[in-house]
């Protein structure tokens, strides 16, 4: 029985690693910039009017100056000439403005008639301009990796990128394990339920950035686990759920090993959670997952998702822990470590008084797990604990 840590160092050896492809921009949100991608031109490419009004020059800019207004800058249409002296060009927001010309006056401080305007307020102010290159210059970089959000997505059509350096989705395969199961829709038999835990994976590997294949449920023979197998060869990883354990109808272990199953790891230090294995096979990386719905989804956090997040180019580091006063006291903890479902609001997080590891409504009532290290004293209220976010 190895260490959480040494599990995850296990772990990140055998992530698969990030891989290159292009995808149009369109196409681009939630996936991960593998590679830095690099301005294509300057933002604005020009002296650009910030306001609506008039463009001068400052020199000239005296209370009760007239100008004569010569022409027109709009946004797409900017003005051909250049500003002479006494002179003053209408201007429009994001329009370029003209040669010659260093302040735009706003409208509302001046007065017009006719083909002449008078300015109304002192210039003292700021220029109302836009400098050339303000947003950002050709050649400025956003760096990798990174998840791209819709902020990314709008910098990046406005450097004119158009196909974007993302890391191919890791294709992960779930098996759900055992008699006992049926899909959700169908009608439960006697002694049966519902294969819960494949959802709840397949949930969370796509909202991280995988692709995520639902197989048949292997039912408790040699044969039943060999066939699904044989059609999660193709995958990344191949991620089982149940029968993992060493019970007479655990098979899992036995049937990977027979079909070259290398081995790295089985059983972990932690609650809920012991019963997990992972290792090679084939191409693929497998993990065993124990069958427990709350222990599969603790391991999917603790576990799925920082190797996951390796093979998307990032840092191979473990899931990111938070701090928060204890709600209440806490007894000490056993010699393994424990996540626990628990709530936390307003900067206190309170353990779920139920920690039973069959419990999903408990882990739906909950929006963390509370990490207690390995034979850690006991805690009174206002303690600092350390919490994964769910």
């Amino acid at each position: 029985m190895i260490t959480v840590n040494d599990a995850l160092t296990e772990l990140f050896a055998l992530a698969p690693a990030p891989e290159v492809e292009y995808v149009p921009l369109a196409l681009a949100a939630g996936r991960s910039l593998l590679k830095p991608v690099y301005a294509r031109l300057t933002q604005p490419p020009f002296d650009a009017s910030s306001m609506d009004g008039y463009a001068i020059k400052r020199i000239e800019a005296d209370l009760h100056a007239q100008f004569k207004v010569v022409g027109e800058s709009a946004a797409g249409h900017g003005f051909e000439g250049v500003l002479g002296a006494g002179q003053a060009v209408r201007i429009f927001t994001g329009a370029p403005l003209p040669q010659g010309a260093d302040l735009v006056v706003i409208q509302e401080e001046v007065e017009l008639r006719g083909k002449v305007i008078t300015l109304l307020e002192e210039q003292s102010g700021k220029s109302n301009i836009r400098p050339a290159g303000q947003d950002f210059a050709k050649g400025d970089e956003i760096s990798a990796p990174r998840r791209l959000g819709p902020n990314d997505i709008a910098l990046l059509a406005s450097m004119n990128i158009a196909e974007v350096p993302v890391a191919r989705k890791p294709v992960v395969a779930l098996i759900s394990t055992g008699d006992e199961l049926v899909m959700p829709g169908e009608t439960p038999k006697a002694g049966q339920i519902i294969a819960s835990n494949t959802y709840g994976l397949k949930a969370l590997l796509e909202a991280n950035g995988a692709q995520v294949r639902v197989l048949p449920i292997a039912r408790d023979t040699p044969s039943s686990l060999q066939t699904v197998f044989g059609l999660a060869q193709d995958a990344d990883i191949i991620v089982t759920i149940g029968g993992a354990s060493v019970g007479d109808h655990d098979l899992v272990g036995a049937v990977a090993a027979e079909l070259g199953l290398e081995r790295s790891f089985y059983k972990v230090a932690m609650r809920p959670g012991k019963p997990l294995m992972a290792g090679k096979l084939g191409n693929s990386v497998m993990i065993g997952l124990p069958g427990n719905p709350v222990s599969a989804m603790v391991c999917g956090h603790v576990f799925l998702l920082p190797m996951l997040r390796a093979s998307l180019g990032f840092a191979p580091q473990a899931a990111v822990l938070h701090s928060a006063a204890l709600a209440g006291p806490l007894q000490a903890n056993g010699p393994r470590e424990h996540y626990m479902r628990a709530q936390v609001s307003e900067g206190t997080i309170a353990p779920h008084p139920r920690q039973d590891s069959a419990l999903l409504s408990v882990l739906n009532q909950t929006n963390a797990l509370l990490v207690r290290p390995p034979n850690a004293s006991a805690l009174k209220a206002g303690d600092m604990v350390n919490y994964i976010l769910l």
